[in-house]
């Protein structure tokens, strides 16, 4: 395997996980990075740049991230808050009177973050136009009833959170998420990374596709009830399972020029991992003078705010304000670990208790919606590298 970039002294394991990762777990093409205090020590790609092709990946080739998107997304708010322009315990009415709709009028802010809003599902799904149309998704979300008294339980927002958080950040700020992304987040920190990605950008993105996990390779994904798996839940047509990863109908093409294009927070986010290591690097201290999280929002992100069983994911799952925690359906580096899994292999946390960030991006797509193997057998690999190097 042609490995292209750098591992710093003591993070060799990282490499040697990732080579293993084409060999032994049907990588087709990859790329990983990992800050530690701030500072970049790996920086990897392989493989090429489209699943389907034989172009080769370049140093700066970007995927589509999937869910991974979300913890990206949950930096706004956050980041209204520490500004003074957003409170996180005020009903989300209080900035988008439409959402008083249907029994939502005591809806918090940080219920939308901490997916116990209640509206994983539409009642009726959105074609792919309706979805990246803003004013239109927006109106359906705040019309929607909810399936269960917001703040009470939590299940996995999964296609939703685009339209909640979207409409939230217009209303607030007068811009668009990924507007804000691009302008607030993006450009200060240098990330190729976007909610919506630029027309002059688009040959760096390979194309994604599903690949299928070798029979030797240990776990794939994440793991519900003996009894019943969340590819149970998906083959349900009624159940939360399958209405909320099917509010836009029917699945959109992730290769479509259109959706690439669209800015939807919760699925579409596009990046490179350094931009991603990079940008969980931000959340937890300065990187080349930048810094996003103060400490106070830093505590905020982390802290545990939905626990238990997850309505849509039928798993036990743990959620701060936005981002995942670490815990058994989405393992991390440590328990005080955060961040987000795209549904398929990308991921992108940070650790405060050692300072590491890591990012990884794929265009293999496996069937999993967390703890993808692959990532897994990374995340081993800077546990062992961080214990041998004293970080």
């Amino acid at each position: 395997m042609d490995v292209q970039g750098t591992a710093e002294a003591g993070f060799e394991p990282v490499r040697d996980a990732f080579v293993r990762n084409f060999e032994q777990r049907g990588e087709r093409g990859a790329a990983v990075a990992v800050y530690r205090d701030g500072r970049k020590v790996v920086d990897l790609w392989a493989g090429t740049r489209d699943v389907d092709g034989t172009a080769p990946w370049a140093v700066d080739t970007a995927q589509i991230v999937r869910s991974a998107t979300k913890g990206v997304a949950a930096a706004v708010p956050l980041l209204l808050h520490q500004r003074g322009q957003l409170d996180l315990d005020a009903p989300v009415g209080t900035y988008w009177p439409e959402f008083k709709a249907a029994g939502k009028e005591r809806t918090l802010v940080r219920h939308l973050l901490s997916h116990s809003a209640g509206v994983p599902v539409l009642d009726r799904p959105l074609t792919l136009a309706e979805a990246v149309d803003q004013e239109t998704a927006t109106r359906a979300v705040a019309a929607q009833a909810p399936a269960w008294e917001p703040g009470t339980d939590h299940g996995y927002h999964a296609q939703t959170y685009s339209w909640l958080l979207s409409g939230l950040v217009q209303r607030v700020t007068g811009r668009t998420i990924g507007r804000w992304v691009a302008e607030e987040i993006a450009r200060p920190l240098g990330l190729d990374l976007w909610l919506g990605l630029p027309d002059e950008e688009a040959h760096r993105v390979g194309r994604i596709g599903p690949v299928e996990e070798p029979a030797t390779a240990a776990g794939g994904g994440l793991r519900l009830r003996p009894k019943r798996s969340v590819a149970d839940a998906y083959r349900d047509p009624s159940s939360l399972t399958r209405r909320a990863f099917g509010a836009i109908d029917p699945m959109p093409d992730e290769n479509d020029p259109l959706y690439r294009a669209a800015e939807l927070p919760a699925s579409a986010g596009i990046s490179t991992a350094r931009a991603l290591a990079r940008f969980y690097a931000a959340t937890l201290g300065p990187v080349d003078g930048h810094r996003l999280f103060a400490p106070a929002t830093l505590a905020m992100a982390r802290t545990e705010e939905s626990v238990g069983l997850d309505r849509v994911l039928v798993v036990s799952t743990r959620f701060g304000l936005g981002f995942m925690l670490h815990g058994p359906a989405s393992p991390l580096l440590a328990p005080g670990s955060f961040g987000h899994p795209g549904r398929g292999g990308s991921l992108g946390f940070a650790d405060p208790a050692s300072g590491i960030a890591l990012g990884y991006v794929t265009n293999g797509m496996r069937k999993g919606v967390t703890a993808d193997p692959r990532a897994q057998a990374l995340i081993r690999a800077v546990r062992t590298a961080t214990a041998t190097t004293g970080a």
